[in-house]
């Protein structure tokens, strides 16, 4: 049985011109991330030429910035353009919020993530991510590996989304009796540090890549946790170390299922008697519900090959490494989900 489309509406047309302008303020939204906007209007320097100045940009360009800025609702003009005042949603920007956005403004809209984006279409077409394409990398983490700069700004990023969510993970994972929980692929150890503050008696650690750790081992110092605290440089895809707790956070997302379950699978091997893998991703919800997840999915489509997925796919992953799940918690847009070996 066919039906007539729906016809457009005016209020349609003006929805999708911003849909397909986004890219126009995710491009101003970095700008103002990378130039600092935001701390210089907290600290006082509140004009365009001003700003220009400590940034070393062009002074007009600065002003058009600032006006556009503006028209976004990040900051206010009372006097028509001469000074500025930051909103509530620029401070999502500063450096020193514990859960800024500024890395991930940064790094998401720097050439890493941005140009395998301008190849999406190909992505869909073949059904493959276009990091080759557009950097002649097998890996965006081979990328970041050759931009060190860049790659910081994701870092950053992935700690300040961690640390928004930690707490929460913290709260729903219990650790009494756990010897070691050891956080996989943790980046600086957000989550694992938030068990650690929670459980004064719990033993953690981050096992990354070995140019990773050092940003986990300075996190932890900072915390006063390096007592409690250990890492481990080395390779997923080889081994793990033995601990009787691994946390997956932002991990199995960016994978295809086979190589998801050799990762589940060296995990189990390394497990302590009677220990728990926990994994922490988006979850895909029901067709057409709003949220991240679904565009996250594309994300990882574009740029590592994984994908975001619905709770059956991660019991079929959990099935093929010889594990069951147990337990599945919301945790904001996230799914924190525990198996054990079957």
């Amino acid at each position: 049985m066919s039906t007539e489309p729906n016809p457009a509406q005016a209020q349609d047309y003006e929805r999708m011109m911003a849909m397909v302008t986004g890219f126009w303020v995710t491009q101003t939204v970095r700008a103002a991330a990378l130039y600092r906007l935001a701390d210089h209007l907290a600290e006082g320097t509140d004009t365009p030429d001003a700003i220009a100045r400590a940034e070393g940009i062009d002074t007009g360009a600065a002003r058009r910035l600032l006006r556009t800025c503006a028209s976004l609702g990040l900051m206010t003009s009372p006097d028509g353009g001469r000074r500025y005042e930051g909103t509530s949603l620029l401070g999502t920007l500063r450096k020193d919020d514990p859960n800024s956005l500024r890395g991930f403004a940064i790094s998401q809209a720097a050439p890493g993530h941005w140009l395998p984006w301008g190849l999406f279409p190909e992505a869909v077409r073949s059904g493959g991510h276009q990091i080759e394409a557009a950097h002649g990398e097998s890996t965006i983490f081979d990328y970041f590996a050759r931009n060190r700069e860049e790659a910081a700004h994701f870092t950053e990023s992935m700690g300040n989304l961690s640390r928004a969510t930690a707490e929460g993970i913290a709260a729903v994972v219990g650790t009494e009796g756990v010897r070691l929980a050891l956080d996989v692929g943790g980046a600086d150890g957000a989550v694992v540090r938030a068990m650690m503050q929670a459980d004064p008696g719990l033993r953690g650690g981050v096992f990354d890549l070995p140019h990773i750790v050092p940003d986990a081992a300075a996190a932890a110092s900072a915390d006063g946790l390096e007592e409690r605290f250990t890492t481990v440089g080395g390779d997923f895809f080889e081994a793990v170390p033995a601990a009787d707790l691994y946390v997956l956070k932002y991990v199995l997302h960016d994978w295809d299922d086979d190589t998801c379950v050799r990762i589940l699978k060296n995990c189990r091997a390394s497990l302590d008697a009677g220990g728990r893998i926990v994994v922490v991703d988006y979850l895909v919800p029901e067709v057409g519900t709003p949220g991240t997840a679904p565009l996250m999915d594309l994300n990882m489509l574009a740029m590592t090959g994984g994908k975001e997925r619905e709770s059956a796919e991660f019991d079929a992953l959990f099935a093929a490494a010889g594990l069951r799940r147990t337990a599945l918690t919301p945790v904001g847009a996230h799914a924190v989900i525990e198996a054990v070996p079957a």
